[in-house]
């Protein structure tokens, strides 16, 4: 398989457009709110756990060259370093 250089802005829209079309309402619940999805933007495969940790590991494991992206479910942001992190509504889309 031929990689496809993306930027990482290339990438997040990617997965992004994954998670709002295909995998948000497969996952929302209120069970994983506020763990990880992680992303391959590939193959529209997805894994979950608290930390992301293993999920990517999971991925690399099927497809070793994978491009990942991770998205915290029901969160505007992955981490925060210092700021907080707030709850999104479930209507929300991402602009990109």
């Amino acid at each position: 398989m031929q990689a496809i250089l993306l930027s990482s802005e290339e990438v997040a829209k990617r997965a992004n457009q994954l998670y709002d079309n295909e995998i948000r309402q497969k996952v929302e619940t209120e069970e994983n709110i506020g763990k990880m999805v992680i992303v391959d933007i590939e193959t529209g495969d997805y894994e979950i756990d608290e930390t992301g940790l293993q999920a990517a590991r999971n991925l690399y494991a099927k497809h070793p060259f994978a491009r990942l992206f991770g998205i915290r479910i029901g969160y505007n942001v992955a981490a925060s370093l210092g700021g907080v992190m707030e709850r999104v509504s479930s209507d929300f889309r991402y602009s990109n």
